[in-house]
């Protein structure tokens, strides 16, 4: 820990840490001690997203404008994200085991849509990928193992990089359209299905998994808290999961385990819980303090830049100053790249980076 404090005061502000230049302050022997929670990055919020339909947009905003204005957001696919710098994704989950629950969208059914769009994916079992049922389906991936297979592909093309974070949001009920479906619960087989898929398509090798990082400590609380992080040189070219749930669906993944033992995702938690790695606190402003302290506690913590497309259309950047300045290893937006609508506003890190050293540190 001291190695990797004292690597942490000699590299500079300017230093790319995904990027070493050699440059006194920037060195690659430097940057690769520190821990992988000591680094900040930016990623994409919903990174799957396509735009809504013209016509079903156009019913949404006729029903719900402040709602249409939410979800007027889209994302290019996944591999030119991380090529843009995203280290951060998130993926929202539905669960089909029979098929065919999500292949025909009540919102392209009542505008008659003809917008291109493949719906034969999601005809077959599996989970997911997708937003709202009957509203905002369109996916550039539908299906999470293709989601997987293109980050797999990505990664093993840049082994250098510094280690992604993949969030998962698990959809579950109804989105209040008559007519529409019921997403199903994930229940014990369903959240037993999100560690397969993983690793059918990321070998152990390939992941950063809370039993890793726990090693011989009594708890992954207990072993952030003692710096059992990897370093950036061991974490790069690695992929982290963390399930972004509420509290119900924390404790339907984590079952009767003491921990998270076996799991392959940490887990959003309370920082006072023996799985605590790993939190999503959201609203840098209101909770800076809240973070900072996370951080320092020594877990990876996940903010938002900006939300429901309102920063983007004032172009007002405190919120996202707030993230910066917090310290969350991984700040999620909807805009790593301008809209065209709104090109004012973007979010990425100072002085155009794709990972520094985050302003706060762990064990600080």
């Amino acid at each position: 820990m001291l190695t990797a404090l004292f690597a942490a005061a000699a590299i500079t502000a300017a230093c790319d840490l995904e990027r070493p230049s050699g440059e006194p302050g920037c060195t690659r022997a430097a940057v690769d001690a520190l821990p992988m929670n000591a680094i900040q990055a930016v990623g994409t919020h919903n990174s799957y997203k396509l735009p809504i339909a013209e016509k079903e947009m156009a019913l949404l905003r006729s029903a719900n404008p402040k709602q249409a204005d939410a979800l007027d957001y889209a994302h290019r696919p996944l591999a030119e994200q991380l090529d843009a710098g995203a280290r951060q994704l998130e993926l929202d989950l539905a669960y089909d085991p029979a098929g065919g629950l999500y292949a025909d969208p009540v919102f392209r059914r009542m505008v008659r849509d003809t917008t291109p769009y493949d719906l034969a994916p999601l005809r077959g079992p599996g989970l997911k990928v997708l937003h709202a049922q009957d509203v905002d389906y369109r996916s550039v991936c539908p299906l999470f193992a293709e989601c997987l297979r293109q980050v797999r592909a990505w990664s093993q093309a840049r082994p250098d990089h510094a280690p992604l974070l993949i969030l998962l949001n698990l959809k579950e009920g109804a989105v209040g359209i008559p007519g529409g479906v019921t997403a199903p619960a994930f229940d014990a087989p369903a959240m037993d299905a999100i560690d397969a898929e993983i690793r059918a398509v990321f070998p152990e090798a390939a992941l950063i998994t809370p039993d890793g990082v726990q090693g011989r400590h009594p708890s992954l609380k207990a072993a952030v808290a003692a710096g059992a992080w990897p370093t950036l040189g061991q974490a790069r070219g690695k992929v982290m999961f963390a399930c972004d749930c509420p509290p119900d669906q924390v404790a339907r993944y984590r079952g009767a385990r003491k921990v998270l033992e076996g799991r392959v995702a940490f887990v959003n938690i309370e920082e006072t819980s023996p799985a605590a790695g790993y939190i999503t606190l959201n609203e840098p402003v209101e909770q800076q303090a809240r973070i900072a302290a996370a951080v320092k506690a020594g877990l990876i913590v996940r903010t938002r830049a900006d939300a429901d497309t309102v920063e983007a259309r004032t172009n007002d950047r405190a919120r996202q100053a707030a993230a910066f300045a917090s310290g969350a290893q991984y700040v999620s937006t909807d805009y790593m790249r301008p809209d065209p609508r709104f090109p004012a506003y973007e979010a990425r890190l100072p002085g155009g980076l794709t990972v520094r050293r985050s302003p706060v540190q762990p064990g600080r």
